[in-house]
């Protein structure tokens, strides 16, 4: 009787501990918006056009700015935390670029990955930020580059690199077609 209760005290430990291999996490896109900057348009109808249109061209200007600057960052090498010319990581690249338009965003990664709205990758635009799981066997984001160039079928980004440093890829490159998480617009 002994021997049976041992043995049954032992089964329901081991089969308390089994391994977690196969269990499913679920979790939720993050639809979380925080304000980077407020634009503001009058109620009127009549000059809503007009201004719709201001705003537009500022915020094409802007994010314009953005990516000339991200650009002159090109060729610099990778240094976890870095945000100057002497060494740069990809969030440091994206915080940088946006902080030189007065758009202060979160310094990592992961802070970066729940900002501004997500879009689909269909309605990318220049300037939207695109996040990657770069880790085997991981969809936990921990990297971030700007859009370039966008067209149908054809998405540029700039990041900062481990390797290679702060480069331009294509979305259409296997590996960060592969590691491709989510994409966000900040402006």
């Amino acid at each position: 009787m002994k021997k049976i209760a041992l043995i049954l005290i032992l089964f329901i430990s081991f089969s308390a501990c089994k391994s977690s291999k196969n269990k499913r996490v679920v979790t939720k896109k993050a639809r979380t918006t925080k304000t980077v900057s407020k634009k503001t348009t009058p109620k009127k109808s009549n000059t809503k056009t007009a201004t719709t249109k201001t705003v537009t061209t500022k915020s094409n200007a802007d994010v314009a700015s953005i990516i000339d600057y991200a650009k002159t960052f090109e060729g610099v090498k990778y240094k976890y935390g870095g945000t100057t010319k002497k060494g740069m990581d990809c969030s440091g690249l994206i915080y940088t670029s946006f902080k030189k338009e007065a758009i202060t965003l979160p310094r990592t990664t992961h802070g970066l990955s729940t900002t501004g709205d997500w879009i689909d990758l269909k309605e990318v635009q220049e300037g939207d930020l695109l996040f990657f799981a770069t880790k085997k066997n991981s969809r936990k984001v921990n990297h971030v580059g700007i859009v370039t160039t966008a067209r149908i079928g054809y998405v540029e980004f700039i990041h900062a690199s481990t390797s290679r440093g702060v480069m331009t890829s294509n979305l259409a490159e296997r590996y960060w077609y592969l590691a491709y998480v989510q994409a966000r617009r900040i402006l």
